[in-house]
């Protein structure tokens, strides 16, 4: 076997993008990889993901599996839109800042953000751009789309999202969840899958993997099929469609089959938790959002951030403000987030100016 180039023993807190794959994906991989089965989605893998998904989002749903986040963003807003709709969303939201400019270069849709301080929208911040309907001027408000979890680390109460759907559904508009942390938001919540997004009305999700512990693997689950149009054909054109699709099923399979979902994300949201109260009582340390899933947010001395920044890698969220962003993993450790804690802890003392 060939030496790893990295220090398999380094653990950071940049992003839940940085960790490897649980090992219980590395032997579904395995499992699924001998012999031969027939390719682009007509395998038992995927045949068994639909019922599985099923089972968590209803009899309903159907399931497309995809290469990434982005992807599955950009496939659930071309089939819920035509090319001169549009959009409602965060100024935070994914596919408004990280997607490279992909909702209107690839699907010819614009985004019209609203300003949500902790990453939520409510009917009222929706209100705001939610007009225009039928004037030939102006892009048609289409889709409400809200990320659950947020970018900011929030979560979205069962209530809140059934205002969002029912508001949308009233203006003659969908609902999309960008659910690539949505394992993450139901354990803080204590509750299923569906129970976030089937029972609340939300027509369709992008279904999370690589965040919690899979290799290039995620989901566009339909829930309500009379609001899409092509999803076969949507996927394809958009690059999205696996040839050897078993390999993305069966590493969804291992995580929603059983429990793995709520054990990593779990242990993701409690070492957030555990790193939160680590740091809260640090002198010049303000967490500036409320930490409800794997993400802690928080304001830090630049000269100490940048010690930390030695020893553990990790973004600037805010560089105006020295607001920064830490991010567990399923495979983050208790000895982790205490060495991460100690060390921000030195750098402080360090880089503090004497009285």
């Amino acid at each position: 076997m060939p030496a790893p180039l990295h220090d398999p023993t380094h653990h950071g807190f940049a992003s839940d993008n940085i960790s490897g794959a649980h090992p219980e994906v590395i032997e579904a991989i395995v499992a699924a990889n001998n012999g031969h089965v027939v390719s682009y989605g007509e395998d038992p893998y995927t045949a068994r993901l639909q019922q599985v998904l099923r089972g968590h989002f209803g009899e309903q749903a159907t399931a497309y599996p995809v290469f990434t986040g982005t992807g599955a963003n950009i496939m659930s807003l071309a089939m819920l839109t035509d090319r001169w709709d549009a959009v409602i969303c965060a100024g935070t939201a994914h596919i408004h800042v990280d997607e490279c400019g992909a909702p209107e270069k690839l699907a010819g849709i614009k985004t019209l953000t609203v300003d949500a301080p902790d990453g939520k929208l409510t009917p009222a911040l929706v209100a705001r751009r939610a007009h225009g309907f039928g004037v030939e001027h102006h892009a048609q408000p289409k889709v409400v789309s809200v990320a659950q979890c947020t970018e900011l680390g929030t979560v979205y109460t069962p209530d809140e999202l059934r205002a969002l759907a029912d508001q949308a559904h009233g203006l003659g508009m969908y609902l999309h969840l960008d659910g690539s942390r949505l394992a993450n938001a139901a354990v803080s919540l204590g509750c299923g899958l569906g129970d976030i997004t089937t029972a609340v009305g939300a027509d369709v999700i992008s279904l999370g993997g690589t965040k919690n512990g899979l290799i290039g693997a995620e989901a566009v689950v339909v829930l309500n099929p009379e609001a899409v149009r092509g999803p076969l054909y949507v996927r394809k054109l958009l690059t999205q469609l696996p040839s050897k699709m078993r390999f993305v099923s069966a590493q969804l399979l291992a995580l929603y089959e059983g429990d793995l979902w709520q054990r990593s994300a779990g242990r993701a949201n409690a070492m957030a938790a555990r790193l939160a109260a680590g740091v809260r009582d640090l002198p010049g340390v303000r967490i500036t959002q409320s930490v409800d899933s794997d993400a802690v947010f928080a304001i830090v001395p630049r000269a100490a951030a940048e010690r930390l920044r030695e020893r553990f890698f990790f973004y600037d969220w805010d560089e105006a403000t020295g607001e920064v962003r830490w991010m567990c993993t399923f495979d983050t450790t208790e000895a982790d987030v205490d060495a991460f804690v100690a060390t921000l802890r030195q750098a402080l003392a360090s880089t503090s100016t004497p009285a």
